[in-house]
């Protein structure tokens, strides 16, 4: 299992939207998330920035993550997310969420 942090701004004129969404996410997008093997999901909101946290207990991540982003559901989910969304500046290339390096864990 591998733990995952990621931020992204949210712009604040649709952060009502954006928790109105996520308070009733929908079913295949759901289902799809655990498909490529994403548990423990969670997303935070502090003074417009969202924090996503996630364990992996697959085997590829890359390809899980390209299974995801070829379903047409998850796109049209995307494509209305990704307008309330703004991507810090200091993301890698091909990031839409930044990924984040893990620093300390406890069990």
């Amino acid at each position: 299992m591998k733990r995952f942090g990621q931020i992204i701004g949210v712009k604040p004129e649709h952060f009502e939207r954006y928790k109105k969404y996520h308070a009733a996410v929908w079913p295949e997008i759901l289902d799809m998330i655990s498909k490529c093997h994403l548990h423990n999901y969670s997303i935070f909101h502090k003074d417009g920035m969202l924090f996503a946290y996630f364990e992996y207990t697959g085997s590829d991540f890359n390809a899980d993550m390209a299974k995801m982003a070829a379903d047409p559901k998850t796109q049209e989910w995307w494509a209305v997310m990704e307008p309330m969304q703004d991507p810090v500046a200091s993301r890698k290339k091909g990031e839409w969420w930044a990924d984040m390096d893990e620093v300390f864990h406890l069990d």
